[in-house]
C-alpha cells in the first residue's frame, strides 16, 4: 500500500533553539496528517518550494521568522505567496515587531502572526494552526481519488454542480471533457458510484448530505443561509426551541458570495464567506438545527397561527413563528446578449467554484462596492490581469477605503470608470464584450471569458408576492414601516407589529431583505439574534 498523501508544513528560522522548538510541536500535533519539513535558511526553503512545485504537490501551511539574515521572513513569505498563494502564511516574531507583523497582513496577505514564544504550544499555537489548516483544507483538492467533476468548463450545468460543492465546502476535482462528449455533467464519487448529469437534490442525497424533517411541527422555520438566518439559528436552537433552516446553503445575502471579507470584527486577516457560512452552519448543527438543502421555500400560507411552507421537493413544513431572511440576489447584466452566457463565462456574484480556471487569465469585474472589490482582489491572486468596470467617476464613490487602498496597491489590477457593459458576444461560451466610455460615447470590443458582475442586488422576495408586505423595489416592510394597524388586513392582534414583524403577525424579517435595513454583515448578524428576542416575545403572548 503506498503512503497516504500528507501536505507539507514547512518551519523556517535560523535560530536553531526556536527551529527545533516549532519542529517538534508540529511533529507532536500534526504528525500523522502533514509532512513537516524545517530548514534554518529562507534560501534553501525557497529551493524546497520550487522541489514540491516541480512535483505538484502542494505545502498546507508556512511559518517563517522574521529576522533572518539573507531575507526577511516577510520578504520569504511574499516569494512563498508567488508559488502557492492557497499556502497559509505564518510569521514568527518578537514582540518588539508586532507592528511590522501587523503591516504585513497587507503587504503579502499574510494569515496569522506569533510572537515567541508560544507556549503553552496548546493554547497559543494550536488552536491558531488548526484554525488555519481547516480553512486551507476546504478549498484543497488533494491528489488522491475523491469526488470528481467531469464536464464542459464553461456549461451552466457544470458550473451549478461545481458551485453547489464549493458550497458545501467539499474538496473535488474538475476534469474537462472533450468538445464533443455529450451526456455531461458527470460526477464520479470515491465510492465508484457515478452520477449523470444529476440534479442538487440528486447530488446532495448521494453525498449524504440530505436531512430529513425530524419534528412535525417547529418552533420556529428560517428562510435563507445569509448572516442573519444563520446566526437567528443558532440563538434559537440554543435557547431550546425546534429549529429548522432552509436554503442552508444558498448565500442569503452578499456577504455569502464574497470571497474576503476584511472588516468583520474578529478576523483581522479577512475570511470568505463560504468559509464563514460553513463555520455557522457547523455552528447550528451542534445545536440541533434542521438544515434543508438544495430546497427552497416557494410559498407561505397561513393555518389558524401556524405557518405552512411549501417546499420545492413538494413537501410542506409547518412551524409556530417564521424568519424571513432571504437576503439579496445580483441584478442580471443589462447588456444585449449577456442572458445567453450566465454560467458560461458570466456569472453573478464571486464564484469561488470558477478560481481555478481563471488562473493565468485575464477576469473583468463588473461593479464598484465592496463586493467587487474583495472579489477583485481575490482573482488577482490567480489570474494574469484583472479589469475593473465601474459606472461611477471610480471606487471611492461606493467602497470602503481599505479596500481602494490594496485596489490600488496591486498591480495587475485596473479600473476602468464611467464604462458599461453593452453586449455580450461568443458561440457556446462567452468571448467577446464591448465596453461603452458614458464621457466620450466610444465603443470597444475586449476579448473576455470571465465576466463577474456586482451591479446592485433585488432581494429574494418573489414568492411571498399578496402575502406579505413590501416595498416598491421588493423589500419586507415590518415594524413602524408597515403604516397604520387597520391598513393591514392580515393583522388580528391588539397590539402594534414588533420592530422586525412584517404584516403577518408570528412572521419576521432580519438582513439584507428587511426595508431600511444596514446592508452590512455585522448588522445582519445582529438582527438575527434580535429576532430571535422578538419570536420568544410573540410566543409568550400566544
Amino acid at each position: 500500500m503506498p503512503e497516504p498523501h500528507r501536505p507539507v508544513l514547512l518551519a523556517v528560522d535560523d535560530d536553531d533553539h526556536v527551529l527545533r522548538a516549532i519542529r517538534r510541536d508540529l511533529v507532536r500535533a500534526y504528525q500523522d496528517r502533514y509532512r513537516v519539513l524545517a530548514c534554518s535558511s529562507p534560501i534553501e526553503a525557497i529551493q524546497i518550494l520550487d522541489t514540491l512545485l516541480q512535483r505538484g504537490e502542494e505545502p498546507a501551511l508556512i511559518l517563517a521568522d522574521q529576522r533572518m539574515p539573507e531575507m526577511t521572513g516577510i520578504e520569504f513569505l511574499a516569494e512563498v505567496a508567488k508559488r502557492f498563494p492557497s499556502a497559509r502564511r505564518v510569521l514568527l516574531t518578537a514582540y518588539a515587531d508586532t507592528s511590522v507583523a501587523i503591516a504585513a497582513i497587507n503587504e503579502v496577505r499574510l494569515d496569522h502572526y506569533l510572537v515567541k514564544p508560544w507556549d503553552p504550544p496548546e493554547e497559543r499555537l494550536y488552536p491558531v494552526l488548526d484554525e488555519l489548516l481547516n480553512d486551507w483544507r476546504s478549498g484543497y483538492e488533494p491528489p488522491y481519488e475523491g469526488i470528481r467533476v467531469i464536464g464542459h468548463p464553461f456549461a451552466p450545468a457544470t458550473h451549478r454542480l461545481r458551485d453547489l460543492l464549493t458550497r458545501h465546502r467539499l474538496p473535488f476535482r474538475f476534469e474537462e471533457a472533450e468538445p464533443d462528449n455529450t451526456g455531461l455533467p458527470v460526477v464520479m464519487l470515491p465510492g465508484g458510484a457515478r452520477l449523470v448529469q444529476p440534479s442538487h437534490g440528486q447530488l446532495v442525497e448521494a453525498l449524504g448530505l440530505a436531512v430529513e424533517i425530524s419534528h412535525p411541527h417547529y418552533d420556529v422555520a428560517i428562510v435563507g443561509g445569509g448572516p442573519a438566518g444563520l446566526a437567528a439559528a443558532v440563538y434559537a436552537a440554543s435557547e431550546g426551541m425546534t429549529t429548522l433552516l432552509i436554503e442552508a446553503y444558498v448565500p442569503g445575502g452578499q456577504a455569502g458570495t464574497s470571497s474576503r471579507i476584511e472588516n468583520y470584527l474578529g478576523f483581522p486577516s479577512g475570511i470568505s464567506g463560504v468559509d464563514l457560512t460553513g463555520r455557522a452552519v457547523t455552528q447550528a448543527r451542534r445545536f440541533g438545527v434542521d438544515l434543508l438543502s438544495p430546497v427552497e421555500a416557494v410559498r407561505l400560507r397561513r393555518a389558524g397561527r401556524a405557518c405552512v411552507l411549501d417546499l420545492s421537493d413538494g413537501k410542506e413544513v409547518t412551524a409556530a413563528t417564521l424568519l424571513l431572511s432571504t437576503g439579496l440576489s445580483y441584478r442580471s447584466l443589462d447588456a444585449r446578449g449577456a442572458e445567453l452566457f450566465e454560467g458560461a463565462g458570466i456569472y453573478y456574484g464571486a464564484a469561488i467554484s470558477e478560481t481555478a480556471s481563471c488562473v493565468g487569465r485575464h477576469v473583468w469585474i463588473i461593479g464598484g462596492a465592496n463586493s467587487a472589490g474583495q472579489a477583485a482582489l481575490h482573482f488577482s491572486r490567480h489570474a494574469k490581469h484583472v479589469t475593473m468596470v465601474v459606472r461611477s467617476g471610480g471606487l471611492a464613490q461606493g467602497m470602503s477605503a481599505y479596500l481602494v487602498d490594496e485596489i490600488e496597491a496591486t498591480s495587475n489590477i485596473d479600473v476602468r470608470p464611467h464604462t458599461t457593459v453593452v453586449s455580450a458576444e461568443g458561440s457556446d461560451r462567452l468571448e467577446r464584450i464591448t465596453l461603452c466610455d458614458a464621457k466620450t460615447g466610444r465603443l470597444s470590443t475586449e476579448d473576455a471569458a470571465f465576466v463577474f458582475t456586482f451591479i446592485g442586488a433585488r432581494p429574494r422576495t418573489e414568492w411571498l408576492d399578496g402575502v406579505v408586505r413590501k416595498d416598491d423595489l421588493g423589500f419586507l416592510l415590518t415594524g413602524p414601516d408597515l403604516g397604520p394597524v387597520a391598513a393591514l388586513p392580515s393583522w388580528d392582534l391588539p397590539r402594534e407589529p414588533l420592530l422586525l414583524e412584517t404584516s403577518v403577525p408570528g412572521v419576521f424579517a432580519a438582513g439584507d431583505a428587511r426595508a431600511n435595513s444596514v446592508k452590512r454583515l455585522a448588522s445582519s448578524v445582529g438582527e438575527g439574534a434580535m429576532a430571535v428576542t422578538m419570536i420568544h416575545r410573540y410566543r409568550a403572548e400566544s
